[in-house]
């Protein structure tokens, strides 16, 4: 009973510990891999606001990468940054290689906002990134698994997770852009 007692208190422990390790990160302390391969440290955003979306190209939600490019063109120069995670996740809606999703992105969409490699945002094999994004408590949409292609994550100048808004509210929503103006004007 002992042992048992120390197990759990040893489990309890480690949580709180893991839970302190992620106060004390932020999105920026990531590496990711863009849709050319290359390392890409997120610390090079630091001081824009940044709306990380999970994509797929096949998706009912596809049109999304309009209003996304639309985001990216408006507020670019004004410090936002949209940065689009291919994904597979969701009913196999992205099986395209990073080329074939780069090509269908320009030639569909003009696409400019920075795109990177394929990932995981649910699950054991997430991206470390998601793992982060999924664990904070954010409104209008709370913690927890991403639900669906194009769920928006948007994070502030310092890299804190400032909102989450879920696949279906579309990038140019008034409260969508009404944060992202909020948190340029800081």
């Amino acid at each position: 009973m002992k042992l048992m007692s120390l197990l759990v208190a040893g489990a309890a422990l480690a949580s709180v510990v893991a839970l302190a390790r992620a106060a004390d990160r932020s999105a920026l302390d990531f590496k990711v891999k863009s849709i050319k391969g290359e390392d890409v440290d997120l610390a090079k955003y630091k001081g824009k606001v940044l709306l990380v979306v999970n994509v797929a190209s096949r998706c009912g939600l596809t049109g999304q990468y309009k209003e996304l490019e639309a985001l990216n063109q408006k507020y670019g120069d004004k410090g936002l940054a949209v940065l689009g995670f291919p994904c597979n996740q969701f009913g196999k809606q992205e099986p395209g290689t990073e080329a074939e999703i780069a090509e269908f992105c320009s030639s569909t969409y003009n696409v400019k906002f920075d795109m990177f490699s394929k990932v995981d945002v649910n699950g054991e094999n997430a991206a470390p990134l998601y793992k982060y994004l999924t664990a904070v408590d954010t409104k209008p949409k709370d913690k927890g698994e991403v639900s669906w292609n194009f769920e928006k994550f948007l994070i502030g100048k310092n890299g804190d997770v400032v909102a989450r808004f879920s696949p279906r509210t579309a990038p140019d929503a008034p409260e969508v852009v009404k944060a992202i103006e909020a948190e340029l004007a800081k």
